[in-house]
């Protein structure tokens, strides 16, 4: 089997690469480098099956041989950049969706597209389904990654009633593990760095507002029963354990023996920023027989592992 995999130097991205080359699959990763870090891939560099491409999809890809599956996870996905880069990051969600869509069709291959629980705006409904429209506003400093996502998933969902493509639509919650990037901007880096390091924990407001977090490891395993399932409906994959921005930052001080606490500060949240979010994973679990295993701690654990390391080296 052979797959190509966009965003693939990427913390999602570098993941599937390390999970389908352990099931005997020849991978090619395709990256621009614009977030995405060779570091993740570098014990790859003399896999005989893995294959990397310096490349912007929202240009045409060419690529040679036959493709049973195309997987696109390449996106600006946390605030920092795609406040920075907001051009690249609607392009990425229309026209990298639509080179990576026609390269699935050319190759009769399945197709994937990472989209994401920003679907589904700042909601009205809690926790949220599939079937949920959201409460978004596309014109909002968040409305570039937000309804490039959107966007995604109609072109997706035309090229599968159109053309009988193979497609899969997974909606993406709060995700976090091992090669997130210390300037990612979300919290888990946010927290840990600041807990290595000996210092206060920054809460914006008062804490009260909600995440649910889900260790890498579980989302890979929700993304390969999607891929190989009959299921062409957008599918929510996260951990719907609820926990209060609060209690999290207590969780990671207990788990780092930091000293240094929590320090409240103004709300700076970007306007539209959810104050809840929660996934309703019933779909997943009927129609994959998916549910998160690794619990919160277990997964934490091993992130501030790999922090702690990068902390050293730097």
């Amino acid at each position: 089997m052979r797959i190509l995999i966009t965003g693939g130097a990427g913390f999602i991205g570098s993941h599937l690469c390390d999970r389908f080359l352990s099931l005997g699959y020849s991978v090619i990763a395709v990256d621009n480098l614009i977030t995405g870090d060779l570091s993740n891939l570098e014990h790859l560099n003399n896999h005989p099956d893995f294959t990397f491409l310096n490349q912007d999809v929202s240009e045409p890809i060419s690529i040679e041989g036959e493709l049973d599956a195309v997987l696109h996870f390449a996106s600006l996905a946390s605030p920092p950049h795609y406040l920075r880069y907001p051009i690249e990051t609607l392009k990425v969600g229309s026209y990298g969706t639509h080179n990576t869509l026609d390269l699935a069709l050319e190759k009769n291959a399945r197709y994937l597209l990472a989209s994401t629980s920003e679907i589904y705006g700042d909601p009205l409904e809690h926790p949220q389904k599939e079937t949920y429209l959201g409460n978004v506003d596309p014109i909002g400093l968040r409305g570039v990654y937000d309804e490039g996502k959107r966007y995604a998933e109609a072109l997706t969902m035309a090229y599968h009633r159109k053309f009988g493509l193979r497609t899969y639509i997974v909606r993406i919650f709060n995700t976090y593990g091992p090669r997130m990037t210390l300037v990612d901007g979300r919290v888990v880096p946010n927290f840990v760095s600041q807990a290595i390091r000996g210092e206060p924990l920054t809460v914006y407001g008062d804490g009260g507002q909600t995440r649910s977090f889900q260790y890498v490891d579980d989302l890979i395993d929700g993304l390969l029963k999607q891929l190989y399932s009959d299921f062409h409906e957008p599918i929510n994959i996260g951990n719907p354990h609820e926990m209060t921005i609060l209690g999290f930052a207590e969780v990671i001080n207990r788990l780092t023996d930091n000293p240094g606490g929590i320090v409240f500060m103004p709300d700076q949240r970007i306007s539209g920023d959810p104050q809840t979010r929660c996934p309703d994973i019933s779909r997943a679990y009927e129609a994959l027989g998916w549910e998160p295993k690794v619990s919160l701690e277990e997964g934490l654990q091993k992130t501030v592992e790999y922090f702690q390391k990068l902390s050293e080296k730097a």
